[in-house]
């Protein structure tokens, strides 16, 4: 198994301070050339007041995790960098990490995802979401409590938009959305669109259901207990999926000396083979963590793909 190494594009404020969207392109152009199999964009549309209700992260490289965000955090429009992304690369995948899916019509989301799987000839991955912040769903008018209810009917809606086939229509009737018969062109270049991926802190119910019945990929945040391993076994068993459908995503986290010092590299390199006993054949890196200079990105991304060759 070659394993894939994911860098994250976004969150990396400490590293290019400016919000220049060409940057972030420019990097995934070098993360392509040297052969990082994908890059993820993350979005929030908006921040509220409680974005850090939790307390800053003690370190701004770390994470950007629920209610440790500065309202001020640059988020660029997902679906526009991850188009230019999808424009200036040819092999790179395109991983649109919790796109918070309840705050936009699934009707759009689907034209819009559609639409660029076949810019990206194929190339998109899709990971829905309902996220976790109460402000952001205020300020675009949709209910907070009903955002999982929303998630579940949005995602029907995709597969029908998907699988349709060019030239037939399809309809829904459900409590969120409800619309009659609508054509939709065109198709994914994806046959039956483009793969969707699952995460979240905990394996609960609701993102277990989705997860074996649309889901191609599990993005977990934090390490997957041996638990939780066995239950999704279980649970795409019942539904005559095994695990070798799903693309396990892994991860590392810097490991920093002081809140004002970049993370080294090589201990952080060291936990991934690990995780790659375990199953897991994609590996998600954030370069802010280790570097803070964008001089030193090119370097940066040899030395990942270095280690990860030496692990084949």
């Amino acid at each position: 198994m070659t394993l894939k190494m994911i860098l994250l594009l976004t969150e990396n404020e400490t590293m290019v301070p400016t919000p220049d969207v060409g940057d972030l392109v420019d990097m995934a152009v070098v993360a392509e050339a040297a052969g990082f199999d994908a890059v993820m964009i993350s979005e929030h549309i908006v921040l509220g007041p409680s974005a850090n209700e939790m307390g800053l992260a003690e370190n701004p490289r770390d994470y950007a995790l629920p209610g440790n965000q500065d309202p001020a955090t640059i988020w660029p429009s997902q679906l526009v960098l991850a188009s230019a992304v999808a424009q200036a690369t040819t092999s790179l995948r395109v991983i649109l990490g919790a796109n918070i899916s309840p705050l936009h019509h699934p009707l759009i989301l689907a034209k819009d995802f559609g639409t660029l799987d076949t810019l990206s000839r194929g190339r998109l991955i899709v990971q829905p979401t309902v996220s976790w912040h109460r402000d952001e769903y205020d300020a675009l008018g949709v209910d907070f409590t009903k955002r999982g209810a929303i998630l579940d009917e949005q995602l029907e809606i995709l597969t029908l938009a998907w699988t349709a086939g060019s030239g037939n229509s399809f309809s829904f009737h459900g409590q969120h959305f409800d619309f009659g018969d609508v054509w939709m062109e065109p198709q994914p270049f994806t046959p039956g669109g483009p793969p969707l991926w699952f995460g979240g802190s905990s394996l609960h119910g609701s993102l277990l259901r989705r997860l074996i019945r649309y889901g191609s990929g599990w993005n977990h945040l934090g390490a997957i207990s041996d638990e939780d391993m066995v239950t999704l076994i279980q649970a795409l068993a019942t539904q005559g999926r095994s695990l070798a459908e799903i693309e396990l995503v892994g991860g590392t986290r810097g490991q920093f000396s002081s809140p004002d010092s970049c993370s080294p590299l090589e201990p952080v390199l060291a936990t991934i083979p690990a995780q790659v006993a375990r199953g897991f054949g994609s590996i998600c890196i954030k370069p802010a963590q280790f570097i803070d200079q964008l001089g030193e990105f090119r370097a940066f991304c040899d030395k990942v793909m270095e280690f990860s060759a030496s692990l084949k």
